[in-house]
């Protein structure tokens, strides 16, 4: 695509972006409980617009050339992946549940769940790896010297004699199986010819022969016909994968080619534009600097003279707090300083008459009888959290309407900065800089004028009082126990201790799932959908790779410091941290109870360990702190045979250092467990802020998973295998049993075979019959356990009261019969 083509596609997103910034305040309203439905239906369309929004804002981020579009682009990229997550977690509370039955959306406003993958910023990893890789070789260094060397006594020494005479075995042994294959082969043929020779080789004349094979040879081309057209059809109907991907890839490449020729073309543009910044910083500094500085001073000269004519005395110079001088450069005449103050003194004397007046309605509301009736119909209203991303999205809008909507390329040809608009930009900054130097010359000169004329000295500042009311909880800070230690030991000391931990690289598409097409029929019928392997790889997305992934986004948006996932083994719950650290460059912690074992003993030794780990992760964020088997550490009664591990004495520590985590803290705690039924409930969801259940795969997953798992292998699909018979037949089998066997299978020499004997589907269903499904008990104990945590209490609620409201309904409606 050109830049022109980049261009438009901007264009068209600010024109979307611009429709729903108009629909943004209709959330803000109030709505009743029973139009809770309208309510989901609006954040779920706003959701899936601003998704796409953000996929379109990402494609121009990482591909346009010119320097200050890229920096306007970024700071909307990042709005509004803030507001995607703002929407999400306001449809969780709406929904009362974590994943959502989104298709009727999807079909309405005519998208493709395709849609509804969250798309992941490139820049996360494009602009952190030089980072990354530096860590990587720091890592490297550290494990290498930690690795025991292999000790000599490991391996049996031979002598040269006996080695020579152990490899001429092997070699013989070798020879003589394949002579003995090839001397079968050559009976096998004496017999065949024997029995050809007994039988009567000549019984047909020569026409007759002929005749023969004609039709055999006919017959064979018209099967073979047959064959090529039916396999065209199904190829074309999407039945069958196409034979000849080679033209598509070839395209790709070379349409990454061309992606990868513009960033290098973007590293060069920003250097020249911050050396032009240098030069248009220094040159405003010398050529309009000083005309500046006078012209500040005149200013508040004036102003100065202008309050004494008013006041009688000389104002109190603004403090550097509150702005300094910037508040008096708006130049305001004498009377407008008067009707301000008037204004500020009528707004005071309202307000306290305001508050007079809430406290007597209060008191009055107190002694009313349905008090209690009122607070519960407000509390059922349903609205959106007022939004911390909009009004960035907005200044980004503006700014786009009014520097860059009406620009042409032609006034960019090579794709460089508008020096206009820089010089725009470094003027402000050089005013704020001149501004302070002023503002202590002005002081002093304020000082000296009051000694003068009004023979008084300086009178302090008065800072505005904080309003009276309920004082905020302030935020404890935490001790630090290790204040004389430097960073890079405590970094080693983890390292060696295998605390911090080199994560493998596991992209989030790499999660194999399809969505759930038929949640909102499901729905309908009153049955509760579970979710798909598609939700729960969005929701990873979600909560742990766009809040890690960039600082301003985890600045803005709803704080999540923990997530825990639940499900049977084999469903990749580990899978989807390592993921997470992937794709946001994350440090991998590993608390796990099993790694904690014999590490910082005694009865301090679990403080110290907990306050190392989050020390470092806060240091080298983002982070992603790993507890595998999370339900022991909340264990109602240790086993004994776990006693000397003592799995719990981290609870406590886990759980204030977690609340100590504040936005902009890119630390995250993600827990994995199989078994939460043995846990404390309390201590697990206090300590989890979201928890996901991750069920077995449904059909349309399992079809999804087969078919991926054999490509990924080299095989390609064939009218011999039946990947829909094997999705049926694997009906609750994990993503891992179904992995393990299709690596049972398709070994080195089944591969190999496969030119001369195509793969059938009932080879796999040998080595699926030997792995253990998930069971209904155990899926239903999960479901179980998941509806008694707090957000599960409130979606069966929820649910009972929809049943009740439809009973009533149906009830009145025979009444009227």
């Amino acid at each position: 695509m050109s830049e022109a083509a980049y261009q438009r596609l901007w264009d068209s997103s600010h024109l979307i972006l611009e429709e729903l910034l108009d629909q943004e305040p209709l959330l803000g309203e109030a709505v009743s409980e029973r139009e809770r439905q309208s309510f989901q239906y609006r954040l779920s369309s706003l959701y899936l617009y601003y998704l796409g929004l953000l996929r379109r804002f990402d494609t121009l981020y990482d591909q346009m050339v010119q320097p200050q579009k890229r920096r306007l682009l970024r700071r909307l990229l990042d709005s509004v992946a803030c507001r995607v997550l703002e929407l999400k977690d306001d449809l969780v509370r709406a929904d009362l549940c974590e994943t959502h039955c989104l298709d009727q959306v999807l079909q309405d406003l005519k998208l493709t769940p395709a849609d509804l993958e969250v798309p992941i910023p490139k820049y996360f990893e494009l602009e952190r790896s030089s980072i990354l890789k530096e860590r990587e070789h720091v890592l490297t260094e550290l494990l290498s010297r930690l690795k025991p060397e292999i000790s000599e006594g490991s391996f049996p020494i031979l002598s040269r004699t006996e080695a020579i005479m152990l490899l001429q075995k092997a070699e013989r042994a070798r020879q003589g199986r394949l002579r003995a294959t090839f001397m079968r082969e050559i009976r096998k043929e004496e017999e065949r010819d024997r029995k050809i020779w007994e039988e009567g080789r000549f019984k047909f004349s020569q026409d007759e022969a002929a005749i023969t094979i004609q039709k055999v040879w006919k017959g064979y081309l018209q099967r073979k016909r047959t064959q090529q057209d039916r396999r065209t059809e199904m190829e074309f109907i999407g039945m069958l994968p196409s034979a000849s991907p080679a033209e598509p890839r070839g395209t790709w490449s070379q349409a990454s080619l061309g992606a990868d020729v513009r960033r290098l073309r973007q590293a060069e543009k920003e250097e020249e534009f911050q050396l032009a910044v240098v030069k248009a910083r220094d040159h405003l500094r010398e050529v309009e600097g000083p005309d500046m500085k006078e012209k500040m001073k005149e200013q508040i000269r004036q102003w100065f003279i202008e309050c004494h004519a008013l006041t009688g005395r000389f104002p109190d110079y603004p403090d550097e707090s509150l702005g300094g001088s910037s508040l008096i450069f708006a130049d305001k005449t004498p009377e407008q300083v008067r009707m301000e103050l008037e204004v500020q003194v009528q707004e005071n004397k309202k307000k306290e008459q305001e508050k007079s007046k809430e406290k007597e309605k209060e008191e009055k509301e107190k002694k009313k009888k349905g008090e209690k009736t009122k607070k519960g119909e407000a509390d059922m209203m349903l609205r959106a959290l007022p939004s911390k991303s909009i009004p960035a999205i907005n200044a980004g809008h503006k700014e786009y309407m009014n520097l860059w909507k009406n620009r042409f390329d032609s006034l960019f040809p090579s794709q460089s900065f508008d020096s206009e608009t820089l010089k725009m930009e470094e003027r402000k900054e050089v005013e704020q800089e001149i501004r302070i130097q002023v503002d202590d010359l002005m002081r002093q000169e304020l000082k000296n004028l009051r000694l003068a004329v009004d023979r008084e000295e300086t009178r302090p500042v008065k800072l505005p009082k904080k309003k009276a009311g309920k004082k905020p909880g302030k935020k404890k800070k935490e001790k630090d126990l290790t204040p004389d230690r430097p960073m890079d030991s405590l970094f080693e000391e983890l390292v060696v201790l295998g605390l911090l931990k080199k994560s493998e690289t596991v992209p989030l598409k790499d999660y194999i799932g399809d969505c759930l097409y038929l949640g909102s029929a499901l729905n309908l019928a009153n049955k509760l959908p579970m979710p798909s392997l598609a939700d729960i790889r969005q929701n990873m997305a979600l909560y742990g790779i766009l809040r890690l992934g960039s600082p301003d986004i985890h600045a803005m948006a709803p704080l999540i410091r923990s997530i825990l996932l639940v499900g049977p083994s084999g469903m990749g719950k580990k899978m989807l941290v390592k993921a997470v650290c992937t794709e946001t460059g994350a440090n991998f912690f590993d608390l796990s109870p099993e790694n904690l074992q014999g590490k910082y003993p005694g009865k301090t030794g679990g403080q110290m360990l907990v306050h190392v780990v989050f020390k470092v992760a806060r240091y080298l964020q983002p982070s992603v702190i790993w507890i595998g088997n999370a339900e022991k550490t909340f264990y109602k009664r240790v086993p004994k045979e776990e006693e000397e591990m003592d799995p719990k004495r981290i609870k406590k520590d886990l759980t204030k250092a977690l609340r100590l985590l504040s936005p902009g803290d890119r630390v995250m705690l993600i827990g994995t467990t199989d078994r939460p039924q043995v846990a404390e409930m309390k201590g697990l969801c206090r300590t989890y802020e979201r928890i996901l259940l991750l069920p077995r795969p449904d059909y349309a997953s399992r079809y999804v998973l087969w078919r991926h798992m054999i490509e990924a292998q080299g095989v390609q699909g064939t009218q011999h295998l039946d990947i829909s018979a094997l999705a049926k037949v694997s009906d609750g089998y994990t993503a891992g049993c179904i992995l393990q066997a299709i690596q049972a299978v398709l070994t080195e020499r089944r591969l190999l075979q496969l030119s001369k004997r195509p793969l059938l589907t009932s080879e796999f269903l040998g080595p699926l019959a030997k792995l253990d499904p998930v069971y209904r008990e155990e899926e239903e104990s999960l479901k179980d356990w998941y509806f008694k945590t707090p957000l599960g209490k409130k979606r069966m609620k929820l649910l009972k009261d929809q049943d009740a409201a439809e009973e009533a309904k149906l009830a009145k409606e025979k009444k009227k019969k």
